[in-house]
């Protein structure tokens, strides 16, 4: 016989024998096996929901644990002596001096962002500020990093308009600014885009606030928004017609956000914190209460037991599967002593926070949950959060790599004019304001950098300055080429963009995205990317305080790029003190230089795909040591005026936006930088850094000092032109027309209503 819907752990017992969905929830054979043997019976439909979400690749990790270890591994004690909390908890959290702490994390919301693009990408941004909040930290900046198919793609034109509309809409209603990210356009997202967020939060040090459930006879209290229908099937396959309660019954697979209660929530979350009241807190984003109360129960010193009669409901006759698989946003768990739960309720009504006291903390090991009187989960609860199976997957290096790897050459243009306006107006390399300016990022007024910046820059302490810069990186284009060399790159340019504000990078995130674990090659490049990574950190001396991975990123049997999205906190001591983006701000003339050599290096470049050579060759060699001289350079003594690093095409790019967005000209002489002006502007080489400066001699005596090669490359100019002396020149007007127009010309119809008026 089929199990009934609502099933209960005495009729488990009794009839052992009966039909269950797990295949349809996930589950292999031997998985639900497993499961029958820790229970030592058949589960009830809760206990199978349970453990198929979190036995899902998404809450389990279990294709990619074996490899993630090597994190752990290669970490010293010396990386690690900031970090508060690390990998395993909500968000990593880095002590940045003076008592003050910064939590930061990046998680994806890849899938639901393609079903419903608004809803899948707004609640990508709210469920990775819940984790942040969950810290005992003040979100205080978001930023993104989203990745599309071909832009003129005719699905392009639905998933991203409503993506960007959900990441500002979510965002600007909490008040959080977005002080940066990418935009990324290629063949290989076009049916699975990617959708990155990040959030930034602050904290004093002795405010951390960990995930455990501790203290016999502690209540359990769940606060924030009512449970419903929506989000069920987020992280497992629930929505199956085994599982439905007739066809009628549809379960939406992604969730639906409130920004408002989100905002309330926070607010409300920082007065429980500052009231003494939560002993600990575990946010509900992914598997739901399933998640929630397993967490607690497992991270603690006892079970738990839940009423589940007791949880606020927005859906009438909701089953106990569904209550805990329910992914409706806006939610958190709380731990909290008896004589603490009136004040708790207390601060909750103030805010108008729907909060329910629903169960407590037990003596054993046990999560028990009940359900109309019957007890419908009855288990070890660290089975069930973090006894999931381990997959040690065949990975194997794929035999078109070799080939890939062949440099094919790339065509020289004939007309260096017409190809910097080919590639300012690629794409690829266009201006993303028609997309940030559907953003608010100055509001909460501590943002220092943003817009065109390397690095978001935020002030943390309004006393002495203190700040913090932050940046997320990828490429897949180099980590199709080679996943060590290119997990390395995006870890390089993203501390290189920090490093180039002024301040010192200290930590690192990270959101590793690839296809199915299932594929050996996929997970040739997962390995391959998570040792470059790891020992990239090791190298520079920063540790990894957390990450997420989101696997079976493809459109049938085509993977996307690999794409290991690589994030770093930097620590400025006096944001007054940062190094900005624009030139002209002095009096005067500024002279240009070029930090950093430039080799003949196409591989995987902007050039190779605007040009059509398509993708192929070696990604440009990197050192870290160069990266860590750069750091150096700019958190030593102040020498220049202005600076933007060099990273997707190049030098030419870097010196158009530089003179776009300052609106002053250049005149510059490439000849010591390459022997081949082609080679000097769009060469992809690391570690290179473009920076103005009024003192030259000091300039270069400081590079000298560190051993950083150095080209001069000319000066400044008031009549708003760019000179390459014996190539070309160009007004600032025709540059900015041709880096502007193309994002309104391809999404202008679809303006978000979110738009900020600057």
């Amino acid at each position: 016989m089929t199990v009934p819907f609502n099933d209960t752990v005495d009729a488990a017992t009794a009839d052992p024998d009966a039909t269950q969905p797990y295949r349809e929830l996930g589950l292999k054979d031997d998985e639900y096996a497993r499961i029958k043997e820790i229970l030592g019976r058949r589960p009830t439909h809760a206990e199978l929901t349970m453990y198929s979400v979190m036995w899902s690749e998404h809450c389990s990790y279990k294709s990619s644990k074996v490899h993630l270890r090597y994190f752990g591994e290669t970490t010293t004690p010396e990386m690690g002596e900031k970090i508060l909390a690390g990998i395993g908890e909500n968000a990593g959290v880095v002590d940045i001096g003076n008592g003050h702490a910064v939590t930061f994390r990046v998680e994806s919301h890849n899938h639901p962002s393609y079903v419903e693009p608004h809803q899948g990408a707004a609640t990508g941004v709210g469920g990775i500020v819940r984790d942040i909040m969950a810290m005992g930290a003040r979100p205080v900046a978001v930023m993104d990093q989203l990745r599309f198919g071909p832009a003129d793609a005719p699905d392009t034109q639905r998933v991203l308009p409503g993506v960007v509309d959900g990441v500002g809409g979510y965002g600007n209603c909490l008040g959080l600014p977005n002080i940066g990210g990418e935009t990324i356009f290629d063949e290989s997202y076009a049916g699975n885009p990617l959708v990155n967020a990040l959030c930034v939060g602050t904290l004093k040090v002795d405010e951390l606030k960990l995930a455990f459930a501790s203290g016999l006879g502690n209540k359990v209290m769940l606060f924030g928004s009512r449970t419903g229908l929506d989000g069920i099937g987020g992280v497992s396959v629930l929505a199956s017609d085994t599982f439905e309660d007739g066809a009628e019954r549809k379960l939406p697979a992604v969730q639906v956000g409130d920004p408002f209660a989100e905002k309330v929530l926070i607010e409300c979350c920082l007065d429980l914190y500052k009231a003494g009241v939560v002993v600990g807190i575990q946010d509900l984003g992914g598997a739901g209460l399933s998640c929630a109360t397993s967490e607690l129960a497992a991270a603690g010193d006892g079970g738990m037991l839940v009423n589940l009669d007791m949880v606020p409901l927005r859906a009438e006759n909701m089953t106990a599967a569904e209550i805990l698989a329910s992914e409706s946003q806006e939610r958190m768990c709380a731990i909290v002593t008896p004589e603490n739960v009136d004040k708790f309720k207390d601060i909750c009504a103030h805010w108008d926070v729907t909060c329910a006291e629903i169960g407590e903390v037990t003596d054993n090991d046990r999560l028990v949950i009940t359900h109309r009187g019957e007890v419908v989960v009855e288990a070890p609860a660290h089975t069930i959060a973090h006894q999931g199976p381990v997959y040690e997957r065949p990975y194997a290096r794929p035999e078109w790599q070799d080939e890939l790897q062949v440099f094919q050459g790339v065509e020289k243009p004939s007309d260096l004019r017409a190809a910097l306006l080919d590639m300012v107006s690629s794409p690829a390399l266009c201006s993303r304001a028609f997309i940030t300016q559907q953003y608010d990022r100055y509001v909460r007024g501590n943002t220092v950098l943003a817009q065109n910046s390397d690095a978001g820059v935020l002030r943390i302490d309004e006393e002495t300055g203190r700040g913090v810069a932050i940046s997320a990186d990828a490429s897949g284009r180099y980590t199709k080429l080679d996943p060590n060399t290119g997990a390395r790159l995006a870890l390089a340019e993203a501390y290189r963009n920090v490093a180039v504000t002024g301040a010192r990078p200290v930590a690192v995130t990270n959101c590793l995205n690839f296809g199915s674990p299932e594929d050996p090659d996929v997970m040739w490049q997962f390995r391959e990317a998570v040792h470059g990574l790891a020992d990239g950190c090791v190298e520079l001396g920063i540790p990894v305080s957390g990450g997420n991975v989101s696997f079976y990123n493809q459109t049938g049997s085509t993977p996307i790029l690999p794409t290991p999205v690589v994030g770093v906190l930097g620590v400025i001591e006096d944001v007054h003190q940062r190094i900005g983006h624009d030139l002209g701000t002095v009096e005067g003339v500024e002279t240009l230089y070029l930090l950093g050599a430039t080799e003949d290096e196409f591989g995987g470049s902007i050039w190779q795909q605007v040009s059509g050579g398509g993708l192929n060759g070696m990604p440009p060699e990197i050192n870290l040591a160069n990266e860590m001289a750069l750091a150096d350079f700019f958190t030593g003594p102040r020498v220049v005026t202005a600076a933007h690093d060099l990273s997707e095409g190049g030098l030419a790019q870097a010196v158009a936006e530089l003179t776009i967005t300052s609106n002053v000209g250049a005149d510059i002489d490439v000849a010591s930088v390459h022997a081949d002006a082609f080679v000097a502007l769009f060469s992809e080489s690391a570690s290179r850094v473009i920076v103005a400066t009024q003192d030259g001699a000091a300039l270069e005596a400081r590079a000298a000092e560190l051993g950083i090669p150095v080209a001069k490359l000319g000066t400044t100019n008031a009549d708003r032109t760019l000179r390459v002396a014996g190539q070309f020149e160009i007004g600032i007007d025709e540059l900015r027309t041709a880096w502007e127009a193309t994002l309104p010309k391809l999404f202008g119809h679809a303006a978000g209503a979110n738009s900020v008026v600057e």
